[in-house]
């Protein structure tokens, strides 16, 4: 499946960059293929158009702000954060501008300390996240940059407890003991699913001590994650000893073959006992050793849920979940399964 060309899952919210960038003007950003521009208009909201002037198709995001509209800096024409050209600089009377010059304006949202875009009518909501408004958790942003990979490629891996042993046999993985009954209990909502796995791991590594709050090198990662349709992941990962680290991973696709991932954590510890650029730390040099393996995977993700171009075991159970799902979202909007060639 190339999600760049299946309309269905622009119906959905992806995360697209921290709050923080709408500080510097006017960003652009591509989504499933389609170059978009936003800024924070002058009543606070965020406003996201196409990235190109209804003009001459420069670049929107090359222009700058003015009252909280964008300016465009090929010629000046100003657009309305609902994408109505108001303004045309070279007209006898500049104002005096008809509604239907236009670009397409799409929704947005700010969660999360993050800007959240759907291009078309969303079937679902923003997914909430219960450590976000848990007492005595805390946040931790971890690391937003493109990968080039496909979106599915990584909520796949998300959920593929036979990888740990070997992709993070550097950091947590236990080569020795490769057997893992994956995912258990595993239970769908409309848009997603819920599952749990336990796995005996091995902490390396005195950051990694600190970070889990363990001096044993052997322990125990108990976790419940939760898949958000089409590419967000949350799993909540606690320890033997109490501590809850909660992941929170998001792949929004850009292109047929690159995808913004975006990941930060909740914690029920305190920056006291371990401070943000060491959750930070830890969690990096795993999510590397993922990025190594995907970079290198074909994105094209086919949803066939049985043996054939890909095969299957049994600890792959969420993955063809998921390509069972997304083949009949496809089929209820009546698309059909877009390849590569």
């Amino acid at each position: 499946m190339i999600a760049t060309k299946q309309p269905v899952l622009r119906r959905f919210w992806y995360p697209v960059m921290p709050l923080a960038k709408l500080k510097d003007g006017p960003q652009p950003f591509t989504l499933l293929g389609s170059d978009i521009v936003l800024w924070r208009a002058a009543d606070g909201t965020i406003a996201c158009l196409k990235d190109r002037c209804c003009h001459r198709t420069a670049r929107l995001s090359l222009g700058f702000l003015e009252g909280g509209r964008l300016v465009c800096g090929y010629h000046g024409w100003t657009y309305r954060p609902d994408g109505v050209c108001v303004r045309i600089p070279q007209r006898a009377n500049p104002e005096n501008v008809s509604d239907s010059v236009r670009v397409p304006a799409y929704r947005a949202a700010e969660r999360y300390g993050y800007v959240w875009v759907a291009l078309d009518e969303p079937l679902t909501g923003i997914p909430e996240f219960d450590e976000a408004v848990a007492p005595g958790f805390r946040k931790v942003d971890q690391f937003y940059e493109t990968w080039n990979i496909g979106a599915f490629r990584l909520m796949e891996n998300s959920f593929d407890a036979a990888h740990i042993a070997f992709v993070h046999r550097k950091t947590f993985g236990n080569v020795d003991r490769p057997r893992t009954d994956g995912h258990r209990d595993l239970r769908q909502t409309p848009y997603g699913f819920e599952t749990v796995n336990e796995s005996q791991v091995k902490v390396r590594g005195e950051l990694a001590h600190k970070a889990v709050h363990t001096e044993s090198g052997d322990t125990v990662r108990r976790s419940r994650s939760t898949w958000y349709m089409p590419f967000v992941r949350r799993t909540s990962i606690t320890y033997p000893h109490g501590l809850v680290h909660a992941i929170v991973t998001c792949a929004t696709p850009m292109t047929d073959r690159s995808a913004m991932i975006l990941q930060w954590a909740y914690r029920n510890d305190t920056a006291a006992e371990v401070d943000d650029a060491e959750v930070i730390a830890f969690d990096r040099a795993i999510t590397l050793e993922d990025k190594r393996i995907l970079e290198g995977c074909d994105p094209d993700v086919p949803l066939a849920d049985e043996d054939g171009e890909e095969m299957h075991m049994h600890t792959d159970h969420p993955g063809v979940v998921m390509r069972r799902m997304f083949a009949k979202l496809l089929a209820d909007h009546g698309e059909s399964e877009q390849r590569s060639a």
